[in-house]
């Protein structure tokens, strides 16, 4: 394993002892997953308090591709145990050929609704979208444990996002619903609705009253895909293509 592990702050009690506990863990767990020729650098990992525990989040690139991983549980040392065990797997799923994860996803605590800001947009992304076609944006979502990942369709030349759901585990959606379906090498099924053109307040609105961890939207005015999600810690985030 190569590279420089960093680790980020914790909030809450004994936080010199949990944050020498996450090194020591992912390190180990990065080590045995990367094996000979695998190069794994650039891990950060990171604690934080959320609503009934911890948060622990890591961060790495293998072979100069990008994963992240990470699970909550009601202490430290559980939620250090989940993502050292997701990461191992992680690093050997993304070194190897791509294989889709198994649908119905393993049951997972869905994220609190925040008494305070729960109706509020607290975090906003305007990454640059990759232009990429639905199985590359499929493997993308996996390696960085996303439920639904934003690009750039080249079938359509428009925003479209990969999600996870039933049937195969994998749906694509795009703000157009009516460019070509496309040959899938991989288990995508093809959601025949575009995005509901909504403002920012109306997207809240929908995804508040319905109760959904995330929602695919446009903007109504330039058509730009957007989504809104619900984070670990119950408030809000935006994600808006990079104009």
């Amino acid at each position: 394993m190569g590279g420089l592990i960093t680790v980020g702050a914790f909030e809450g009690g004994a936080a010199g002892e949990a944050l020498a506990e996450a090194r020591g863990r992912i390190a180990a767990a990065a080590a045995r997953a990367g094996g000979a020729g695998t190069l794994v650098e650039a891990l950060r990992i990171r604690l934080s308090s959320v609503a009934g525990g911890v948060l622990a989040q890591a961060n790495a690139e293998v072979d100069g591709r990008r994963i992240r991983v990470q699970r909550a549980a009601a202490e430290p040392g559980a939620s250090l145990d989940r993502v050292a065990e997701s990461l191992l797997g992680r690093i050997r799923a993304v070194t190897g050929s791509w294989v889709p994860r198994p649908w119905p996803a393993p049951a997972t605590p869905a994220p609190p609704v925040a008494a305070e800001g729960a109706d509020r947009i607290v975090r906003r992304k305007e990454p640059a979208l990759v232009w990429c076609t639905p199985e590359a944006a499929a493997r993308t979502m996996d390696a960085m444990d996303y439920d639904i990942h934003l690009f750039t369709d080249p079938a359509t030349e428009t925003d479209a996002v990969v999600y996870r759901v039933g049937p195969t585990g994998y749906r694509l959606a795009r703000t157009r619903p009516d460019g070509p379906s496309g040959r899938r090498t991989a288990p995508i099924t093809l959601s025949p609705h575009g995005a509901p053109p909504l403002t920012e307040r109306q997207a809240v609105r929908r995804l508040v009253g319905a109760e959904l961890p995330f929602l695919f939207f446009a903007h109504p005015a330039g058509g730009r895909g957007r989504v809104l999600y619900r984070r670990f810690d119950g408030r809000l985030g935006l994600i808006s293509g990079r104009s």
